[in-house]
């Protein structure tokens, strides 16, 4: 029986997706750096350090900078982030979300945020939707990033909840493979190549009805 929602953040309640890829996009371009193409999916649903040593390895650099260097780059990347999040309001929040928001409410649902992004609580203020959620996992007592399934089972954890009675919302091929290492039932947002792996896939949040995906849910269990 579903009694839980788990969400990743960027991406799928909010676009600050945009501004990681912004920020990272002018950190790269200081050393010299041109951020490809993929690394538009490539950088989703990653932590920060592994956000960076993503964009190093893809340019054959992993190895150009010391770790203090590299700390210093990513501390310069979330300074301009958390400034460009400073603008984000309500109409922010990506469309389908308020209604999948409300509807889970009523059902009672546990809902949980599993986002790498340490600012996930500023943003969930700034868009005015913090006290929806039950819980935030604090990504500094992770040890492992996604794809690893740990940021997925302390979600749950959260909720009180096991692995087959949560659905869990991720828009980044990463976060997917993290919920199903983690047994849960996945839905994927965006590309359905991309998310190929996920058990319900739609291709922008407007698509999300949470009477459809509870069907599905309930016809995997």
């Amino acid at each position: 029986m579903l009694k839980g929602l788990l969400f990743d953040l960027d991406g799928v309640l909010t676009d600050s997706a945009k501004f990681h890829l912004a920020a990272w996009g002018k950190v790269a371009e200081s050393i010299g750096i041109t951020l490809p193409p993929e690394a538009n999916d490539g950088l989703r649903g990653r932590s920060r350090m592994d956000s960076l040593d993503f964009i190093l390895r893809g340019a054959g650099q992993e190895d150009r900078f010391t770790e203090a260097e590299k700390e210093a780059l990513a501390t310069k990347k979330n300074a301009m982030y958390v400034e460009a999040i400073k603008s984000m309001t309500p109409a922010d929040i990506l469309p389908g979300i308020p209604q999948l928001l409300a509807d889970a409410k009523t059902k009672q649902l546990k809902m949980i945020i599993a986002s790498a992004s340490k600012n996930a609580p500023t943003i969930l203020r700034q868009l005015k939707i913090a006290a929806d959620f039950d819980g935030v996992v604090d990504p500094a007592t992770l040890h492992r990033g996604k794809p690893d399934p740990e940021i997925y089972v302390r979600a749950q954890e959260l909720a009180g909840l096991q692995a087959d009675e949560v659905v869990s919302f991720e828009d980044a091929s990463a976060g997917v493979a993290a919920i199903k290492a983690a047994g849960q039932f996945a839905v994927g947002i965006g590309d359905k190549t991309v998310l190929a792996q996920a058990d319900y896939i739609v291709p922008t949040t407007a698509a999300l009805q949470l009477s459809q995906i509870e069907a599905a849910f309930n016809a995997q269990h």
